[in-house]
């Protein structure tokens, strides 16, 4: 019997992990469903598991701090909607990344991967560990948006990622500006659907309605003593940082 944790926040998605576990045909046994560091913390003190599920963000904070909070020696699996944090989980005994919405067939592939390295030898399994270091690798270039599609009467053209100055949302809208100063709208998009689809290295949300793409900064300004201005090139507007995003906005831009 495999002994499961699954730490997830969001209820569908717990529903929907538990149905497609079911449908896999293997002795499992879901030990306990945890929504927050606290809770995931003070199980994983007292308990041992075979193998987690776990998203990254949790209802009282990030997944990762219960791993940094109790050392984990089973695999983990990490289920999220979310692509940036796909590094950290290979760090901390990350077997496989499945991003939201994922198929019975991406979670029969994870789950075989388990039962293999489950049945392998010590050196073999190194040799596991070393595969997933290459899936790592190569994982990033397979998950970013190169380019956008965008409905006009004549028909669909489309956009480049490297001429989005920045991305702005205004009443459920969301328009890609790009390096000419034109504005084309993204249909059936909400401005967090396509954060999950940027490079956090090249992208950064300034503030609730709008994302920008570090290549085209110009310059940045002190606008008030907790909110920053930003100057793209070509653009007259400022964009300006939200007090909560400030400090994490101006480590990115260094990087």
């Amino acid at each position: 019997m495999i002994k499961i944790l699954i730490l997830e926040d969001e209820i569908p998605a717990k529903k929907k992990l538990k149905r497609l576990l079911e449908t896999l045909g293997n002795p499992i046994e879901i030990v306990a469903e945890i929504d927050t560091v606290i809770k995931g913390v003070s199980f994983l003190k007292r308990n041992s598991v075979d193998l987690i599920f776990s998203d990254i963000e949790l209802l009282d904070g990030n997944s990762f701090e219960i791993f940094n909070q109790v050392p984990i020696s089973c695999p983990i699996i990490f289920t999220t909607a979310y692509d940036q944090y796909w590094m950290d989980a290979f760090e901390i005994n990350g077997i496989d990344y499945l991003l939201k919405p994922f198929s019975q067939e991406r979670l029969r592939k994870s789950f075989d991967k388990y039962l293999n390295m489950r049945n392998l030898s010590n050196d073999k399994h190194t040799d596991l560990v070393n595969l997933s270091k290459i899936i790592e690798q190569n994982f990033a270039t397979n998950t970013r948006k190169k380019r956008f599609s965008v409905r006009s009467k004549q028909g669909i053209y489309f956009l480049d990622i490297d001429k989005i100055c920045y991305f702005g949302a205004s009443y459920g809208v969301v328009f890609a500006y790009d390096t000419e100063a034109k504005k084309h709208l993204l249909s059936e998009a909400t401005l967090k659907e396509i954060e999950e689809q940027l490079n956090p290295l090249d992208f950064f949300r300034l503030n609730r309605s709008e994302i920008v793409n570090k290549q085209h900064i110009e310059s940045i300004q002190y606008f008030t003593k907790n909110s920053m201005a930003v100057k793209l090139r070509g653009w007259q507007q400022h964009l300006l940082t939200s007090q909560n995003n400030t400090a994490q906005f101006r480590s990115w831009i260094e990087q």
